[in-house]
């Protein structure tokens, strides 16, 4: 897939196409041609003066390279480790700098879809048919979003109506392992409002994924998303977001049975998974004083439920949790210039946001609850136009834990009269004990802890980006470093019941490495991306222990991608390679927890495109082009070469 990744301030001039400007947490009323990072921050900053690691990829990249899930597409994203177990659909983590999976928050129009239950999203649900542009940012950022954005942020955003009537896009594709993919979208406007509705549903009936068996184990989705804007007078605009998805998934259970002669191993089962997500906002903007005092209030709601089936849980084969997030928002941002003072331009925001969560497992009758209040501020400084400077601060007030207070600094100069942009960032982070680390309980194997505390995290990153040949080369490397304390960790007790609980571990688990990335494109029709991290991520260990590498954490990983236009823009060719270096994994036996390598692989996607008509166009791509055989967690196979064909159209 070709993306444009980029850290901290990003050359607007290695970007191609114009992104939509509006922020979504709050919709601003018009598209700005510049390039915009709505995610930087409590407002949203052009790129090129951002001070922060971030990449952007847009929807036109992830459709022109006929990506399926969001996770596929952050494996190119340096710094960023992706677990999947087994087939398409299944429970999928994604690591951030060596982080934890819930160190990342996620967030889809602006709206935190993050689980309760264990604070981090299942990115195996999360198609891509209906994603305008997703935004990621690397390093701490709770002071601006709050728990789990220790390690970094993704912002999913998705597409809205033009203003210019209506269109309608729709697609379908089949392919290897009985998979079908079928989309409709209905997009448009009026003069004062516009509104897109879209529906996605993908099956396979996916292959075997423990290494002891031989059933096909599938996946099967429907996402439904809404959204709408109306300007209601030249300064007042009010919007509304609806997402739904459920699926399915069939899962193989890990053998724990004691005595067993496949003990800790994943065998075939019957087992599945089946959740249902919703998410939605609602949000006003209020623009006065000429543009300069911009006040917007926003509430966000999600509902997560999951049900599971067993076949080797004989004390509870059914079990289910369900969670639910609700928050209310509201800032304001006041700019002003002081042109006799460093021809400085400023920004000052204040806001406050309510929250409230809450988590029913089935083994207990009882519903769990938690609220917060959050205060929150914002500086955003632009000196000489060249130098930009953003800090913010944020005190959370807890009713189950202690109260937090975060910060960050980020700053980025555009050398003059250079191609040269030289970017830093440094902050801090917290993450809150989940619901099920606080509270959590099976019967024989896992008893939560009420009493637990919130990680916490200090991290930097420092870099440089460097433009060659009027922008047909853009090369940025970025060294960062992070460390953790209070970490939350599972330890288990003796055999044979290892009765488990969460504890907070003493001493700091320490992250850091180095992010390259470079975009080519040299001459018309032919564009490349290369992308490169070094990961150095150990756990927490006390004064004079050894360090413990990190597991599903690849020290190396990167990936190449390479796309050609032509026959006026007719036809369309691409490749891409990403790699993964050698990692550790747990293994489970009767004799306790071991480490196992998880060996280093490398799996080649191709693909391309024929647009036959102005509104028809067929596509197709072979993944996994030469077989590779790989595990990206122990135990469970990955995909092998797959292939796809398709048609799709706009009305």
């Amino acid at each position: 897939m070709v993306q444009r990744t980029f850290t901290a301030g990003a050359l607007a001039l290695a970007l191609t196409g114009i992104a939509d400007a509006q922020e979504q947490t709050g919709q601003d009323k018009a598209t700005s041609l510049e390039r915009i990072l709505v995610t930087d921050g409590r407002t949203p900053i052009e790129q090129e003066k951002s001070g922060r690691a971030f990449t952007v990829i847009t929807g036109e990249q992830l459709e022109k390279n006929q990506v399926r899930y969001v996770a596929d597409a952050l494996r190119q994203v340096p710094g960023f480790a992706v677990s999947r177990t087994g087939s398409f659909g299944g429970f999928t983590q994604v690591r951030v700098r060596g982080a934890e999976a819930n160190h990342l928050l996620v967030m889809i129009d602006g709206v935190e879809v993050s689980e309760t239950s264990s604070g981090e999203f299942d990115f195996g649900s999360l198609l891509v048919d209906d994603i305008d542009r997703i935004e990621i940012l690397r390093g701490p950022q709770s002071a601006f979003w709050g728990s789990n954005a220790t390690g970094g942020v993704v912002n999913i955003i998705t597409r809205r109506g033009e203003r210019s009537g209506f269109k309608v896009d729709a697609r379908t594709e089949t392919g290897t392992d009985g998979t079908f993919l079928g989309g409709v979208s209905l997009r448009g406007g009026g003069q004062n409002y516009d509104v897109a509705l879209s529906a996605a549903f993908r099956h396979t009936d996916g292959f075997n994924i423990a290494d002891n068996g031989n059933e096909k184990d599938g996946d099967r989705n429907t996402t439904l998303n809404g959204k709408v804007t109306l300007d209601l007078s030249p300064d007042l605009t009010v919007d509304a977001t609806l997402r739904y998805v459920n699926r399915k998934s069939d899962t193989d259970p890990q053998d724990f049975r004691w005595g067993s002669g496949t003990y800790g191993q994943v065998i075939d089962g019957p087992d599945w998974t089946a959740t249902r997500e919703v998410f939605g906002s609602v949000g006003a903007t209020y623009v006065s004083m000429d543009g300069a005092l911009t006040q917007k209030a926003r509430f966000t709601g999600s509902d997560t439920h999951r049900d599971n089936f067993s076949s080797l849980d004989s004390f509870s084969p059914n079990t289910w949790n369900d969670g639910n997030r609700y928050k209310g928002s509201y800032q304001a941002s006041y700019g002003f210039d002081t042109p006799a003072m460093l021809d400085a331009h400023h920004q000052l925001t204040a806001g406050y946001e309510w929250q409230r969560e809450t988590f029913s497992p089935s083994h207990l009758t009882q519903t769990f609850s938690r609220q917060s209040n959050s205060f929150v501020g914002e500086y955003r400084g632009e000196f000489l136009d060249q130098f930009y400077v953003n800090a913010g601060l944020r005190r959370d007030l807890n009713d189950r834990f202690e109260d937090a207070t975060t910060w960050s600094l980020s700053g980025a100069w555009k050398v003059p009269d250079t191609a040269t942009r030289l970017h830093a960032s440094v902050g801090t982070g917290i993450t809150n004990p989940t619901f099920y680390e606080q509270f959590g309980y099976y019967p024989g194997s896992f008893v939560g802890n009420p009493n637990l505390e919130p990680e916490e995290s200090t991290g930097f990153d420092i870099g440089v980006e460097q433009g060659f040949f009027h922008g047909g080369l853009v090369v940025d490397v970025t060294y960062f470093n992070q460390d953790l304390t209070h970490e939350i960790a599972t330890v288990f007790g003796p055999g044979p019941d290892y009765l488990s609980s969460p504890v907070n571990r003493d001493g700091v688990s320490k992250r850091q490495g180095v992010e390259l990335s470079a975009t080519v494109d040299f001459f018309n029709g032919f564009t490349a991306t290369a992308t490169y991290a070094y990961t150095d991520a150990t756990e927490q260990t006390k004064a004079g222990d050894p360090r413990l590498e990190e597991v599903r954490r690849p020290k190396h990983a990167g990936s190449l991608n390479a796309t050609y236009v032509f026959d006026e823009d007719h036809a369309r060719v691409f490749g891409e390679v990403v790699f993964n270096g050698k990692m550790l994994d747990n293994s489970f036996s009767m004799a306790g927890t071991t480490r196992v390598t998880l060996g280093a692989y490398t799996v080649v996607n191709v693909g391309g495109s024929y647009k036959i008509n102005e509104r028809l166009e067929a596509y197709g791509r072979i993944e996994n082009l030469f077989d590779e055989q790989y595990q990206e967690v122990f135990g469970y196979n990955t995909q092998g070469r797959t292939a796809f064909i398709g048609l799709k159209g706009n009305y």
